[in-house]
């Protein structure tokens, strides 16, 4: 494994995500983690819970890292496919 030159540097909310995480939406069960950012494979809506409860519905295009803070992916209302969480 190569070495890691940032160990032991404080992390900011700005700081490129350290791990990915596949993502399966359900209605009553949280993500293991809070996320950086989203990214899908297939493009579409994703109905999200964000950090601090507000549900909502967002449009994500395939293959970008979408800033957003995120404890659960709802499967109603999400039609974009391939969720990865980025943390």
């Amino acid at each position: 494994m190569p070495a890691n030159r940032f160990t032991g540097t404080a992390l900011t909310p700005s700081d490129p995500a350290q791990s990915v995480f596949e993502v399966t939406p359900s209605d009553t069960t949280d993500l293991p983690h809070v996320t950086l950012a989203l990214n899908v494979a297939t493009p579409g809506t994703v109905r999200v819970t964000t950090l601090d409860g507000t549900v909502s519905d967002i449009a994500i295009a395939a293959g970008v890292a979408f800033p957003l803070r995120v404890s659960r992916v709802w499967a109603t209302g999400t039609t974009a496919g391939g969720i990865r969480g980025l943390t």
